[in-house]
């Protein structure tokens, strides 16, 4: 005979009055979601007129976001002023179009094609490391991963380095994730017009360089993304230019962003955890598997610990039970590989750097859900396997050679859209004396 499921429960609330003095402190979301985890895997919390659950429980994190993605939709997405409609944001038949479109060329087989484009780039970013480590000159960490990783995505997309001034424009991206709040309807929502019409400026003369190269037969090794955008107007008529402008700002933030704060965090991390880097170049000569799994388990654990998305909101379109708790339509689901990640129940010694667990297995839960740093389900990041070989690319030519000195540990984190260390990290470079 079968057994009835229990009858699904309220899910355990924040208390009021410790809402009100996070409030009254005006401390950072992060903290207070920080005190709903110790209340249990599903938290409530009533925030002005919006009621959210914060869930770290590896089986309800599946539930939301791969299992019934269609109960739990993405609305009014953080980004959407920038965006636009690109496929970050986008929502039912227009986004399942856009990814299609897209997936083939960031998995498998597709981000062959990049391959000369992340070498480029490493080999630009080796050459400056070279000219540091020559003069002593100090420089800002942070800002040099964002310059590879923009300069990656660049040549993904126009078939051609960043040049300087372009790479100026485009630090006004930063001034628009500074201004985001954290949570979609979190605040008001500031003016970000004049920062977005520096970047229509710079994606607007691409296009039209673009354009000017194809029709007087200028191929470049490789025309790139956009020339891929271009030629789908001609066949999809879906592709207007608004919508070109708007998948070329996706890719350009999706694609540079997380990646430049996880190779930040994972040098911070290696400076602190010197012996990681010597175990990881020991496990084979450059290019050799064991080398490329070594690296990319550094890359794992650094994203454990910092994901590249930390917190992923949903909206419950209907009432559900999610972890045998109740949840009601109209709240906000927030889901956190952040705090998942570090629960101690999942992963011994939570907050310790050791990469050795995704090479050994050991020390790393099984369970679906409870690692997800580029998220899970049909929205989980399109560029994940992209990003990871970016990122490897760089290490591969870097640890070898050089071995950074940062000169003060950053104060601590800050929670917005990513998680980015707080302040520079000014670092100076000397080549490795054993390399």
């Amino acid at each position: 005979m079968a057994t009835e499921a229990p009858a699904p429960t309220p899910a355990p609330e924040l208390s009021p009055a410790v809402v009100r003095q996070w409030r009254s402190a005006g401390e950072p979301l992060i903290e207070l979601l920080t005190r709903a985890v110790a209340v249990g895997p599903v938290c409530v919390l009533r925030l002005g007129g919006t009621t959210a659950a914060l869930l770290t429980d590896p089986q309800g994190v599946q539930h939301v976001l791969a299992r019934h993605p269609d109960r739990y939709v993405k609305r009014s997405h953080r980004l959407r002023a920038l965006l636009g409609d690109g496929v970050v944001c986008a929502e039912g038949e227009p986004w399942k179009r856009q990814r299609r479109f897209l997936q083939r060329h960031f998995t498998g087989q597709g981000i062959r094609r990049f391959h000369r484009a992340i070498e480029d780039a490493a080999r630009g970013a080796a050459g400056r490391w070279e000219a540091y480590a020559r003069t002593g000159e100090a420089f800002d960490l942070v800002e040099e991963m964002r310059w590879y990783s923009l300069d990656v995505i660049w040549r993904a997309l126009t078939g051609r380095g960043i040049d300087p001034s372009t790479q100026r424009e485009l630090q006004t991206l930063q001034s628009i994730f500074a201004a985001l709040p954290v949570l979609p309807g979190q605040g008001e929502q500031p003016s970000l017009a004049p920062h977005v019409a520096r970047i229509d400026a710079v994606v607007a003369h691409t296009i039209e360089q673009a354009r000017q190269a194809a029709t007087h037969s200028m191929p470049t090794q490789d025309p790139g993304l956009l020339h891929t955008l271009l030629d789908a107007a001609a066949e999809h008529p879906e592709y207007t230019e608004r919508l070109i402008r708007d998948e070329i700002v996706t890719l350009i933030v999706a694609g540079h962003e997380t990646t430049a704060t996880t190779l930040t965090w994972l040098f911070l991390l290696l400076d602190r955890n010197p012996r990681e880097r010597a175990l990881a170049l020991a496990a084979g000569p450059r290019g050799s598997a064991a080398r490329t799994a070594s690296l990319q388990a550094l890359l794992s654990e650094c994203l454990r610990l910092y994901p590249a998305a930390w917190l992923l909101p949903r909206h419950a379109i209907e009432d559900d039970t999610v972890a045998g708790h109740r949840i009601e339509a109209g709240t906000t689901v927030l889901s956190s590989p952040y705090f998942t990640h570090r629960d101690p129940g999942l992963w011994p010694e939570p907050e310790a750097f050791r990469p050795r667990r995704f090479l050994t297995g050991e020390d790393r839960p099984t369970r679906p859900g409870a690692y997800y740093p580029f998220g899970l389900g049909p929205r989980a990041c399109l560029g994940a396997q992209f990003a990871l070989r970016e990122a490897t690319a760089l290490l591969e030519h870097l640890l070898p050679a050089f071995v950074p000195t940062l000169h003060g540990a950053p104060p601590g984190a800050a929670f917005a859209v990513t998680i980015n260390p707080v302040g520079p990290v000014t670092t100076t470079l000397a080549p490795d004396p054993a390399a």
